[in-house]
């Protein structure tokens, strides 16, 4: 298994505080909880196959992170379909989403960031 691209890891914490303002990002956590099981069980028995940096769930990952459910599954199926014995390969880094505003866990879940950083 690949190791997620440091720009996919933070140092944040939930806070209870936060626990109403972390609401609309549940959607964008449960599709991540999602990859980092596919990353632990399907992804690790396949090793590093893939001919882009970063690999296509890691890949994964930083579209959710970035961009929510709808429009990281949107990017991560494009990728998917650029991903084909054929590919000429290479680094493909998620777009940066230019408004982000939440903070990034050590293991990469989205919070609520403090509001003296918004």
């Amino acid at each position: 298994m690949s190791v997620l691209p440091s720009y996919a890891l933070g140092d944040a914490h939930f806070e209870a505080t936060d626990a109403l303002r972390a609401v609309p990002l549940l959607p964008r956590n449960v599709a991540l909880a999602v990859m980092h099981g596919y990353r632990a069980t399907i992804s690790h028995t396949y090793g590093d196959v893939c001919k882009y940096y970063p690999s296509c769930s890691a890949y994964a990952v930083g579209a959710l992170q970035q961009h929510g459910a709808i429009k990281g599954i949107a990017l991560t199926a494009a990728r998917l379909a650029r991903c084909h014995p054929w590919a000429q390969g290479g680094v493909d880094d998620v777009p940066a989403h230019t408004n982000f505003r939440h903070a990034l866990t050590p293991r990469g879940f989205v919070v609520p960031s403090s509001p003296g950083k918004d």
